[in-house]
């Protein structure tokens, strides 16, 4: 048993992370927050970033009324 991560793994986290990424990005540059910042935690790690984003900066779970 290797201990070397096969190609076809790395290709599919680091398309993880750039979609990640880039998501993040457009968002938050639409949204008026700090879209270079999330842009790049984006690629830094996956799905924290994403979740912070959604529930802290988007607050999607807020109560409106």
């Amino acid at each position: 048993m290797s201990n070397e991560l096969s190609p076809a793994l790395i290709i599919i986290v680091a398309a993880i992370l750039l979609l990640q990424s880039i998501f993040l990005f457009l968002d938050a540059r639409k949204r008026n927050h700090n879209y270079w910042l999330w842009g790049i935690i984006g690629l830094i790690q996956a799905p924290m970033p994403t979740l912070f984003y959604l529930l802290f900066v988007r607050k999607i779970f807020s109560k409106k009324g």
